[in-house]
Parts: structure tokens; sequence; C-alpha cells
């Protein structure tokens, strides 16, 4: 197959590179071309503001729900999201890195795990939600049993073994991922030349298991849970709902396009490559934008966290305000007695 620069950009990507030899000091020295190229200067300043506003938002919300918020169920969910999130725009700089310079300069051991931190937050979070929507819909349909059995304890246990399995399926990255030499340059990718169907195997339980098995689990419980609602006419608020259902959506708007291009890339020989280069390209920008959608939609959706984010800021401002008020009285009594005393020597 053709090798082209979207190889080494994508830490998604799934290309076998059958003609990459071992790493190698270069013989001449590579130039780059991202920032004579539109595209490329387009999804590096995207990737740029994805990584500001997803370390900071989640960074944020991580704060709030992890010390300003009383610990529930629901701020369990939303903690270990941010975490998720946050984790994967902390390793963010590595790939604008290598995006600009069109060459990995991070060794063998960050390929390998700066890739495997990109698939621990995609399967984290599905698996999140996907606990998230199975909880709502027993909440609906058992309110009782729920309410007696739904602990923080059983939350966390739940939030550790989804953990668990999302660094399980992980794994390949660490496996398969290398470093090699082309043209001049380091590049870090898929090595699947040890079995010659590892990349199908691997591309398509990541799409089953973190695509379409959660995908299925999903609407099910949530078309349960709105005919639950409808018959019983039960809804209290819909927020709640709202923000889960807008967190379930951005997922799988976020990830569909990239999962599309992977399985189109399994037969590569049918389609233009230019169409896969640029897809692959895009569908990875796209499905980094997840990890600071979500902590745009705790903040403007959810009403406790605009209550305890508005109530934080005045907090603060009116604490270094009285600071500011007890300084100047302190200072204005000082300055008093002194003129007392300075008046009495007189």
């Amino acid at each position: 197959m053709e090798i082209d620069d979207y190889e080494a950009y994508s830490d998604y990507n799934y290309t076998d590179f059958s003609n990459v030899t071992q790493y190698v000091e270069p013989v001449f020295q590579h130039k780059s071309l991202c920032l004579r190229e539109v595209l490329c200067v387009s999804l590096l300043v995207v990737t740029v503001v994805i990584f500001l506003l997803g370390f900071c938002g989640n960074a944020l919300v991580i704060w709030i729900s992890g010390f300003k918020m009383k610990k529930t169920v629901n701020t369990t969910w939303y903690l270990s999201l941010a975490i998720s999130d946050f984790v994967f725009c902390a390793f963010l700089p590595f790939s604008i890195t290598n995006m600009v310079m069109e060459e990995w300069i991070f060794g063998r051991f960050m390929c390998k795990f700066a890739s495997s931190v990109m698939f621990l937050n995609m399967f984290s979070s599905i698996f999140l939600l996907v606990i998230i929507s199975v909880d709502r819909c027993v909440s609906v349909i058992f309110p009782v049993w729920a309410q007696n059995q739904r602990t923080v304890q059983k939350a966390s246990v739940a939030v550790v073994l989804a953990w668990f399995l999302a660094v399980a399926l992980s794994i390949p990255s660490v496996i398969f991922r290398d470093v090699g030499s082309h043209l001049g340059r380091a590049i870090c990718f898929n090595n699947y030349t040890l079995n010659q169907h590892s990349h199908e195997i691997v591309a398509v339980c990541r799409f089953l298991a973190g695509f379409i098995g959660p995908l299925i689990v999903i609407v099910i419980c949530y078309s349960i849970i709105i005919l639950k609602l409808r018959m019983n006419r039960m809804t209290k608020s819909s927020k709640p709902f709202k923000v889960m259902t807008s967190l379930i959506a951005a997922f799988f708007i976020c990830w569909l396009p990239y999962h599309v291009f992977v399985l189109l890339e399994l037969n590569y020989q049918n389609y233009d490559h230019s169409i896969l280069t640029t897809g692959l390209k895009v569908g990875t920008s796209v499905a980094a934008a997840n990890s600071f959608l979500n902590p745009v939609l705790y903040v403007f959706m959810g009403n406790d966290f605009k209550q305890k984010f508005k109530s934080s800021l005045l907090s603060k401002m009116e604490n270094a305000m009285a600071d500011e008020r007890r300084t100047t009285s302190r200072y204005l009594s000082r300055s008093s007695s002194m003129d007392g005393r300075a008046s009495t020597h007189i």
C-alpha cells in the first residue's frame, strides 16, 4: 500500500505498512509541509482548540463534581467521564507536535502509550455511557429497588470494572504500535505484519465493542425509558434525561465518521486513496472533539453544575472582596490610630 502523510498523523489509524523499515538515523533531514497545507493547518488549529477547551473544561468538571458537589451516583458518572476526557486531552500535545513536525520524536514507548490512552478514552467513555443508560433504565423500571440499592459504592465498583475492560481492549495498541523509518523520518504506526488477519480482527473488534454493541444496549435502555415515562407520566424533571441523551448523541456523532473510514480502510484497494486519507484525518479530529463537548454539555445543560459553578465563582469573588475590605479597614483603622497618636504628641 502507498504510504501517505496521514499515517503518521493519526493515533487511531490501522494502516499496515509493509514497506516501513526499522527506524535508523535518517540520511537526510525531513522537512515538514504541514503549515503549507490548508487541511493540515485547519486540523491543527482544531486540535489545539480541542486541547485547550477540553483540558480546561474537564479540569473544571473534575473540580466541581469531585470537590464542590455532594458525592452521589450521578456525580460519580460525571467525574469518571471527565477524568477519561481529561487524560485524553493531556496527551493531545503529542499528536499536535507530530502533526506540525510530521515526524514522531518521542520514542517507541510513548508511541505505544499515547495511542493506548486514546483508545482507553474511547472505550471508557462508551462503557460509562452504557452503565449510565442501564442505571437510568433500572431507576425508571424499578424505582423503589433503585432508591434502596443505588449507592455510590456500587457505582464506584461499576466504574472500576468499566475502566479495567477499557484497559484490556486498549492492549492491542501496546502490541501493534511501533516506530519505523520512512522517507528520512521516524513515524509511529500500526505494525500488523506479524499476522495477516490481525488488522481486520482489531478493527472489527473495536467497532463491535466500542460502537455497535454499546449502541444496541443504549438504544434498548432508552426505548424502555421513553415508553415507561410516557405510560406513567412520571417525568418530574427532564434535565438529567436531556443531559445524558446529549452526551450519548455527542459520542456517537463524533465517533461514527472515524469508525466508518476505519472499516473502509480494510478494503482500501476499492476506494480512492485521497478520500480515505482525508476521511481518516477529519474523522480523527471529530472523534477528539468529543472530549471537550462533554464538559460543555455538563455546564450548559446541567442545573446542578451551573449552580455550583456560579456559587463557586461568587464565593471566590466574595472572599476576595471581603479580604480586600478587611485589609482596607485594617489600614484605615491603623492610619487613624497613628493620626491619633501624632495629635497627642503635638
